[in-house]
């Protein structure tokens, strides 16, 4: 067993609005991860908060898995059973501020977000107490539609053996990563910053659509590490489709994704972790070598169009690469969540990811933190429309939102300033 030593000191704490009991000394504490990292610890400051990053996103993705058998399972068998003939996964709602998100639903997608959010809560704040966590989800819905056993269950065989998970600790673990948790402040801060479960349509849909779970750190202002974890990611799909529904579900290995500031952007099968049966082989990820807007293959959010974007004026969008030509663009099959789409520039399945500006111009930091480190650490590039790097400590108080200037743009680096010319040209016309 890996040991991972942390002096909690390392790092500036910002003022939690609940108390920290774990006093500030040099702690010892086990990742019980077997995996070991592509590259040496010495190349990497980071490295033990990387491993544990690590580890916790595995036992994430294990936990999402199970929950979703366990939902097919139940479904399936009460379709046949003609007690229901299907099933309807209510919209999330969004309080009048638009800023928290309340899950209605009892759905196993709820149990795994809310799950997801208390194991990573756990085990960080148990390996780093000082370090606080800012994620998506709160415990309000758990608390009054009476659901924490439900997530006391998925999340006990996950936690580090030995830990008492309670009803308390599990409502505390949420809340520790909600908006009331903490205040930052002006200055730049350390911190977690999670994405339970980035796609939940997907989540639902099974092997229809791509979900990811994403974890990254910010020390003094800086993103320095981060980990994705898909598990539905199809390792064989063809160039025009994003997900592989069509591909037999042996080639829908999943995935996990790591990077750290300097070291590059690595992938490893998450099938291969699961099973244990493998050397647990990374493969370095680099973007793809396109240079010309028209070859390029692009994905967009499934809630906007292409008719939307400014591009929209100079090429025609085809879903089919056969019939790409001048003055058309390969549009990749849309699938949920923004962070899948980060995966598939960082990976080189895509050229370039562009969301569309919205209404407020505010954007949530878990949509996208994870995924700038690795397009980033790929070789690739991040920017907002006008070329500027997105603040992710633009919302100095609670570290929850940035604001874009206009929409956002992930690229292969190569194209990058070619699109943002065309964007500033055409922005204005739409």
């Amino acid at each position: 067993m890996d040991l991972l030593r942390y002096s909690a000191s390392r790092f500036p704490a910002a003022h939690p609005q609940y108390p920290f009991h774990t006093p500030l000394r040099r702690r010892f504490v086990a990742v019980r991860s077997s995996l070991s990292l592509p590259f040496p610890e010495q190349k990497a400051k980071y490295y033990r908060e990387l491993e544990a990053a690590v580890d916790v996103v595995e036992r994430a993705c294990r936990l999402c898995v199970d929950v979703s058998q366990s939902f097919y399972v139940v479904s399936w068998l009460m379709h046949i059973a003609k007690v229901i003939t299907c099933f309807e996964v209510k919209k999330s709602l969004f309080s009048s501020n638009g800023r928290i998100l309340e899950k209605i639903d009892q759905t196993p997608v709820t149990i795994a977000d809310f799950g997801v959010q208390a194991l990573v809560s756990l085990e960080m704040n148990r390996l780093f107490p000082s370090i606080p966590l800012v994620a998506e989800e709160d415990s309000a819905f758990l608390r009054s539609n009476n659901l924490v056993g439900s997530v006391v269950d998925v999340v006990k065989d996950k936690a580090t053996s030995g830990y008492e998970v309670t009803d308390d600790n599990i409502l505390k673990a949420i809340d520790r990563g909600g908006k009331d948790a903490c205040v930052f402040g002006p200055k730049p801060a350390t911190y977690w910053i999670l994405d339970p479960i980035d796609g939940t349509r997907g989540f639902v849909k099974g092997s229809e659509a791509l979900y990811v779970v994403g974890l990254a750190l910010v020390v003094e202002g800086q993103i320095v590490l981060g980990v994705m974890g898909c598990p539905n990611w199809c390792e064989d799909c063809s160039e025009n489709s994003i997900v592989g529904v069509q591909e037999s579900s042996s080639s829908r290995s999943g995935i996990i994704m790591v990077s750290h500031v300097g070291c590059g952007t690595w992938t490893k099968r998450l099938s291969d972790i699961l099973t244990t049966e493998s050397s647990h082989t990374w493969t370095g990820c680099s973007v793809d070598s396109c240079q010309m807007v028209e070859g390029a293959r692009f994905t967009i959010p499934e809630s906007q169009s292409w008719k939307s974007l400014p591009l929209s004026v100079l090429f025609d969008a085809k879903r089919d690469s056969e019939n790409i030509g001048k003055g058309k663009i390969l549009l990749l099959s849309a699938c949920c969540g923004s962070l899948c789409k980060y995966l598939m520039v960082a990976s080189g399945r895509a050229s370039v990811y562009i969301q569309g500006r919205k209404a407020t111009s505010i954007i949530k930091v878990w949509d996208h933190a994870v995924g700038i480190i690795c397009v980033h650490e790929a070789g690739g590039k991040v920017t907002d429309w006008a070329g500027g790097s997105l603040d992710i400590a633009a919302d100095q108080t609670e570290r929850r939102l940035i604001f874009p200037s206009g929409g956002v743009l992930v690229t292969n680096g190569s194209l990058h300033s070619k699109i943002i010319g065309m964007i500033s040209s055409n922005s204005s016309v739409l």
